[in-house]
């Protein structure tokens, strides 16, 4: 069913970001997703986030795979670019786009399926190369394009809504960042917008792969009794391990960040992540406390959730290749390709 366009009326009491834009000119087509879909919340989430960022809608690179999840960009930021790639392609689509033009802000959305699937080998790469991107994955453990069958991500002892309990063990995209490396980790839950609007903010704002794992009902095929992915099971047992503040950068605000007992850090650009509510011995930029703390509490059958890693520390993709500055889309030709005797002579080395 293809997506419809939105009335572009605009009340004029919206408020205006600094671009002078409203947040209704982040928004997309119309979505054909079912009614209550948690994917529907995650969209309202990216557009409050790029809209409070006053990020340029043109500079914006959107890309997706294939599945319910993937369908997603055509509902938010309708001026920005796009790219639908094929099933678990997204990542390698990405990267290419990346190293041609290191001045957009990437923003991958994808599913269980799509991800920890097909694309499974794809996004561990991107982790491992640091692509600078937010990487989303709409999380609802099950194939709702193929009529609800289990994905990789559903839980041991789950069940279908046939009745029917999954017996494998799932791959847990947080457990699998935190093993591989990945730089900025974060999982949340679709129906709880005040805590993931501010992680996508951070995760736009972090020099490397931002990986956010979104628990997203799927109100047609695991809503119901018995699912561990469901709207009733997150709320119940959801465990919020931080808080999280972010402050954007801004010469003519003066923002104080007490401690207060808080973790406090500094982003590449001059952002501040604030984690609030951090339990006694959680340190967020302690890999391995994070997995600790992660796997005590998954063993109670508890979902954490918040920006549960970061570290700035790390070069991305660019930074490790050494690359120029300035976008190679933006480098004349006649330096990309400096001819046949250029090369010839490079490859004396080689010889």
């Amino acid at each position: 069913m293809p997506s419809i366009a939105k009335p572009i009326a605009t009340h004029p009491s919206l408020q205006r970001n600094e671009l002078g834009l409203t947040i209704r000119d982040y928004e997309g087509a119309m979505s054909t997703l079912c009614a209550g879909c948690g994917h529907d919340s995650i969209t309202a989430a990216i557009v409050r986030a790029f809209w409070e960022l006053s990020t340029q809608p043109h500079m914006i690179a959107k890309l997706s795979g294939i599945g319910c999840s993937s369908k997603t960009p055509a509902y938010f930021v309708n001026g920005a670019h796009g790219f639908n790639s094929a099933h678990g392609r997204m990542p390698p689509i990405a990267t290419g786009a990346n190293a041609a033009n290191r001045e957009l802000t990437y923003i991958g959305v994808s599913g269980d399926g799509d991800s920890l699937s097909i694309g499974l080998g794809h996004m561990c790469h991107a982790i491992r190369r640091n692509l600078r991107m937010v990487y989303i994955i709409e999380n609802n453990g099950v194939y709702g394009l193929t009529k609800g069958q289990f994905s990789a991500s559903a839980d041991i002892g789950s069940k279908s809504k046939k009745g029917e309990a999954n017996r494998m063990a799932p791959i847990d995209p947080v457990m699998l960042g935190l093993s591989i490396g990945a730089t900025f980790i974060a999982r949340s839950f679709s129906g709880d917008k005040e805590q993931l609007v501010p992680i996508l903010k951070a995760a736009v704002a972090h020099r490397g792969f931002a990986l956010v794992d979104v628990i997203s009902p799927c109100v047609t095929f695991n809503d119901h009794e018995g699912s561990t992915k469901s709207y009733l099971y997150t709320r119940q047992h959801e465990l919020k391990a931080t808080e999280t503040d972010f402050v954007a950068p801004a010469s003519e605000i003066l923002a104080h960040i007490g401690q207060n007992g808080a973790v406090s850090v500094t982003m590449h650009d001059g952002s501040v992540l604030r984690f609030k509510g951090v339990p006694e011995n959680y340190d967020p930029t302690d890999r391995s406390k994070v997995q600790t703390y992660i796997e005590e509490h998954q063993g109670k059958g508890e979902v954490v959730t918040g920006l549960l890693f970061v570290d700035e520390t790390m070069p991305d993709l660019h930074e490790m290749n050494e690359t120029v500055d300035v976008a190679l889309t933006k480098v004349p030709y006649e330096k990309l390709c400096p001819g046949a005797e250029a090369l010839d002579r490079f490859q004396e080395d080689f010889r």
